[in-house]
């Protein structure tokens, strides 16, 4: 009876136990298998390919953990598997997951209250990694919880093989703070790849499985009897210098060499990740592919650093570059700085908005020209020209010393001619031209009339993929449409057939004004009087280029476009801050040539076909003001059907009657001849400029080639008149030329006896030449 009752007691025990144990077996059941493993680890970074499959940039994803990619064991270094089974797990490749003769001595001593070496295998440390059940708490193992790792840890070594255990355990046991898995370590702490370990290295990675945030010196003494464990018993004993090993293993941990970020794209790769996958960072993949071509992407940056270590001296460290393919719109190349010649090399100057001065022109002309306006033969004035806005009257200056009066508008865009396309914008008005610049995909913050005038030389600020993509459009024949930088295989599902297929593009501009434009852009004679015929614009195949500057100096602008490329380039400083006699020509051309070259090195580039609606019609011009000499020579030019002429002339005594008949008199030719004939015997005065003027010096013309003209009239025939500038004689005569300086300044027209008949005040803005900086020609 009272052995029933006993076993009536004891039953439920049992029960408990065997229900524990089952509990513990189909939870051990649910292990995974290697390759699901293998298949959900995620690195702490991603790898932006290029469309080639070659990694361009690494770039830190999650930010929680640091985690480098699955090392295969074969690729760890034999001295880290010796030293990690030595450590943790010394009968590793004879027990079965559980190593009973380490339990059986570790429960002995705790019994006797001895201290001993754990007897957790490698398998039950990976069991817990693979199971949260398992994981120790704070406090410790619970009993349920030892007896399950147990049992997993048997399923585990009858299912994986020994070297997989190895393998899955050195890619996700915790190391120290953040890191996790060899990588991870070995990059961090050593700099370098888990296969290059030797083994002191080896036994400082060892040490830190044990205790992680151990101090380095607990480290150091570790990892020394690590080291020593891992001589070989025939070997000869090496003494193992420990102290050495204590400034080692100290100077190790604070190592930081596994950088967020490496790679010849990191503008890139941030602008990518945050277009397609926003803040999810759950989202981001392993790998992303790009639309980059991989050996433009490092040329071009190799053009960039190169050049700007030529300009060094003139205070210029920060360059962008972009190439977009004209017909997918695919981004090939994206430099966002000069890397390390930068001090804001985290700035991306492919986004960053800058002033893109005179690069603006060519939508300003293609405008006017399919307005019908104008057309590339049409003649503008240039010279002076007096603009009153809000600040005060603007007067643009030109690259020479003197204006060149009346020119075609071939010639006016070609040689970026700042009058005629401030007279252009009057024409077309600086609202109608915001509209323009907002379709070809250059929306302003401000308003046309905000900007005014300014406007037609880039005043305000874009960025240089918007500027970039706009110039596709004239390569497109007017066509706007959206870049991308994400290859169709990584493209979302909702966008695949998009990605597929032709990109989506609409007419933001007349097909045959932006052919016309093309045409002039890459018209080496037209550009002739101002880069000269040998400029680094010319190129041995088709193509059509502009350059720009801001104001001060401060931003540097080479934008053109191939039979097949569009290529932007940005030059200047992140921070703003003006260059010194660096323009156009010397700044950010070299680098555009030399990516255009890069890429039509084996590709023909051939002029495009005129589109339906265009003619081409010889043209010729009339005489100049001497009546020696045409204007411009003779040549075919091309025009929007029904514009076109024959000839383009201006008439000067038709010019005198409009002028007298504006000012209420009514006078024959032969008057208005003898009007000009003879002399006024007036007291003179200064005519131009007036009282008042704010001069703004172009940032694309070197300071040293502006002039502003000094005109004084009426005066007798032989007046002897003198100009001073600030008190300090200037001239003599009734025009002089002076070089503009910053500031403000009082000019007095005096006659031969000192006496001022005339005096006015003026305001000059910008930067004038930098002392000890050579005054060269762009």
């Amino acid at each position: 009876m009272h052995q029933a009752l006993r076993s009536w007691n004891a039953a439920p025990s049992k029960w408990v136990a065997a229900l524990a144990l089952a509990c513990c077996a189909m939870s051990a059941g649910a292990l995974p298998a290697f390759d699901e493993v293998r298949a959900d680890f995620r690195p702490s970074d991603t790898l932006i390919l290029s469309r080639e499959g070659e990694v361009l940039q690494r770039l830190r994803t999650d930010a929680t953990v640091r985690r480098g990619r699955w090392v295969p064991l074969a690729d760890v270094s034999p001295a880290l598997r010796q030293a990690l089974v030595l450590s943790e797990d010394k009968r590793f490749y004879e027990h079965s997951g559980v190593d009973w003769r380490a339990a059986t001595a570790a429960a002995w001593g705790n019994l006797w209250n001895q201290r001993t070496r754990g007897a957790s295998t490698i398998s039950m440390q990976l069991a817990g990694l693979l199971d949260g059940d398992w994981r120790q708490g704070p406090g410790g193992r619970t009993v349920p919880q030892k007896l399950g790792q147990t049992v997993a840890a048997q399923v585990l070594d009858r299912r994986w093989r020994k070297d997989q255990i190895l393998e899955a355990y050195l890619n996700l046991v915790p190391f120290r703070g953040e890191l996790v898995g060899i990588d991870a370590l070995s990059r961090t702490l050593f700099g370098k790849a888990a296969h290059g370990l030797d083994d002191r290295e080896a036994a400082v990675a060892a040490a830190l499985v044990r205790a992680p945030n151990a101090r380095p010196a607990l480290v150091a003494q570790r990892a020394c009897g690590v080291l020593r464990d891992m001589q070989h018993p025939g070997q000869r004993a090496v003494r193992v210098d420990c102290d050495a090993l204590d400034v080692f293993a100290a100077a190790a941990l604070q190592r930081r060499a596994f950088d967020a970020s490496e790679g010849v794209a990191p503008h890139l790769a941030r602008h990518l990740l945050r277009q397609r996958f926003g803040q999810d960072v759950s989202a981001v993949p392993e790998r992303v592919h790009s639309t980059l071509r991989a050996p433009l992407q490092r040329f071009a940056v190799a053009s960039l650093q190169q050049h700007l270590r030529e300009l060094r001296g003139r205070n210029v460290e920060d360059g962008a570059v972009l190439v977009l393919d004209n017909a997918s719109g695919d981004v090939l190349a994206w430099v966002g700085s000069s890397g390390q010649l930068s001090q804001a090399s985290e700035v991306d100057g492919v986004l960053a908005v800058r002033q893109p001065g005179s690069t603006l022109k060519p939508f300003l002309y293609a405008q006017a020209i399919a307005e019908r306006r104008l057309t590339a033969a049409s003649l503008i004035e240039d010279s002076p020209a007096q603009i009153s806005t809000a600040s005060g009257l603007y007067i643009p200056q030109n690259y020479d010393r003197q204006f060149k009066g009346w020119v075609s508008v071939r010639t006016a865009l070609a040689a970026s001619l700042n009058v005629p396309a401030v007279r252009t914008l009057v024409m077309v008005t600086p609202d109608a031209f915001h509209r323009q610049l907002a379709a070809v995909g250059m929306p302003l913050r401000e308003t046309g009339d905000y900007f005014g005038y300014s406007l037609a030389l880039g005043s305000p600020e874009v960025p240089l993929l918007h500027l970039t993509n706009a110039y596709r459009t004239l390569a497109n024949g007017g066509r706007a449409g959206a870049v991308r930088v994400l290859a169709a295989a990584d493209t979302p599902a909702r966008a695949g057939r998009a990605a597929g297929a032709q990109p989506r593009s609409a007419q933001a501009l007349d097909a045959g004004a932006a052919y016309i434009v093309g045409d002039i852009l890459s018209d080496g004679n037209a550009r002739a009087r101002t880069f000269g015929t040998d400029s680094v614009l010319a190129t041995r195949f088709w193509s059509a280029v502009k350059t720009g500057t801001s104001k001060d100096m401060r931003d540097n602008w080479a934008v053109g476009w191939s039979s097949r490329y569009t290529v932007g380039v940005w030059v200047g400083n992140a921070s703003g801050a003006p260059m010194h006699d660096v323009s156009g020509t010397s700044g950010a051309a070299p680098i555009w040539a030399a990516v255009m070259g890069f890429l039509h090195a084996r590709e023909l580039s051939r002029a495009p076909r005129p589109p339906v609606g265009l003619m081409r019609a010889p043209v010729r011009f009339g005489s100049d003001a001497s009546g020696s000499q045409a204007m411009e020579a003779a040549r075919e030019e091309w025009f929007v059907a029904g514009t076109q002429q024959a000839l383009f002339a201006i008439d000067s005594i038709a010019a005198i009657e409009d002028a007298a008949s504006a000012s209420g008199k009514k006078t024959s030719k032969n008057a208005a001849v003898a009007a000009r004939a003879v002399p006024d015997t007036s007291a003179a005065r200064i005519t131009a400029p007036v009282a008042g003027t704010v001069i703004a010096l172009d940032p694309d013309i070197p300071p040293a080639s502006q002039r502003l003209q000094f005109v004084a009239g009426p005066a007798a025939a032989g007046a002897d008149l003198r100009w001073r500038l600030g008190g300090q004689p200037l001239g003599k005569g009734a025009r002089v030329a002076w070089l503009p300086w910053p500031g403000r300044h009082v000019v007095q027209l005096t006659d031969g006896q000192g006496r001022v008949l005339d005096e006015i005040r003026i305001e000059v803005r910008g930067a004038g030449v930098a002392a000890g900086v050579p005054k060269k020609s762009v």
